[in-house]
């Protein structure tokens, strides 16, 4: 078995102690081992019925759409979900778009809600930060559509996912990092860390590449940008290494069947329990609704969210804001 470590030599860490992302027969792991999804609980999920299939079919939830607010001349800071995990975020100036996926994944994946603005107006942006490579958090038209009204912006993304970006848009100006490392920017700080999750987006690729979260600070809030991941203990080590953070978003769906996606994703429960281990002050959903991925309703995320909010069993504030809806963290 060959194990070594990476990282990228040009950042510097943030934590202690560590000195890459390990790497075993050439696929990075979460643990120090060898990860996969036993093929028997892939073969019950394909041959088994969905039990909710009734129940999902009835579910008519789609979020809600804000297209009233004029994004291009706001000075502000501002977080605004675009769907997905595709967040439009301005911090003390500064504009960042997260995993853009501003259309259809593909055919027989489509979006159930419209973009809340037109491309057009995600202008000025300076930062395009890629948690990982999976289609639907990194998709290659969407950052092409960018490309052509920003030009300018910087990819920051996870070691070995500048490849892909190199080869498939006309993005030049890339940073990858490893876990615990900062990019080297000096308008604004930004973190690469930790998430529980796998990559691929080829039959021979699988964790060829890395994944992960982020941290966000500006001069007057801190955010938390989880990616995709599942339940796991480097929520309380991001806690240690990096404090508390103002606002925190979090994937709450694609998390049925649990024998399958627990492994990867957060069910709604899981993801308070997380935003609870990160002592975050604000929870903003995300990663429901846009898209269908998995077995449960498409409004059962959100229904078990405010049933934990009604029943006080959320540690801080649920904030769930309609596509397009600007929240302003300073207010």
């Amino acid at each position: 078995m060959a194990k070594s470590t990476r990282c990228n030599p040009h950042l510097s860490f943030i934590k202690e102690g560590y000195d890459g992302n390990t790497i075993i027969d050439g696929q990075y792991v979460y643990k120090n081992k060898l990860e996969k999804v036993p093929f028997e609980h892939l073969a019950k999920w394909l041959l088994t019925k969905n039990p909710q299939k009734r129940e999902k079919k009835a579910d008519t939830y789609i979020p809600e759409v804000d297209k009233s607010k004029k994004i291009l001349h706001e000075k502000k800071d501002f977080i605004m979900w675009l769907g997905h995990a595709t967040f439009l975020i301005q911090v003390d100036g500064i504009r960042i778009i997260t995993d853009p996926v501003l259309d259809n994944i593909s055919f027989f994946l489509k979006r159930r809600c419209p973009l809340p603005c037109h491309i057009a107006e995600l202008k000025d942006i300076d930062y395009i930060i890629l948690s990982h490579g999976h289609r639907d958090h990194l998709d290659i038209s969407s950052l092409c559509k960018l490309y052509d009204h920003n030009p300018n912006a910087k990819v920051l993304c996870p070691l070995n996912i500048g490849q892909i970006i190199r080869k498939n848009t006309p993005y030049h100006n890339i940073t990858e990092a490893g876990w615990w490392q900062r990019y080297d920017e000096e308008a604004i700080r930004i973190e690469f860390l930790p998430a529980k999750h796998w990559n691929r987006r080829h039959l021979t690729d699988f964790n060829t590449t890395l994944w992960g979260s982020f941290g966000i600070y500006g001069s007057n809030v801190s955010i938390y940008f989880a990616g995709d991941t599942a339940l796991g203990e480097h929520f309380k080590q991001i806690k240690e290494t990096c404090g508390a953070f103002d606002y925190c978003l979090m994937p709450v769906g694609a998390y049925k069947p649990r024998f399958i996606m627990e492994w990867a994703h957060t069910s709604p429960e899981e993801a308070v329990e997380a935003f609870h281990h990160l002592e975050g002050k604000v929870f903003i959903p995300m990663h429901y609704g846009t898209f269908d991925l998995s077995d449960e309703p498409a409004g059962e995320p959100i229904q078990q969210l405010r049933q934990m909010e009604k029943a006080h069993e959320i540690q801080g504030k649920l904030l769930i804001p309609k596509l397009g809806e600007l929240v302003y963290p300073a207010s």
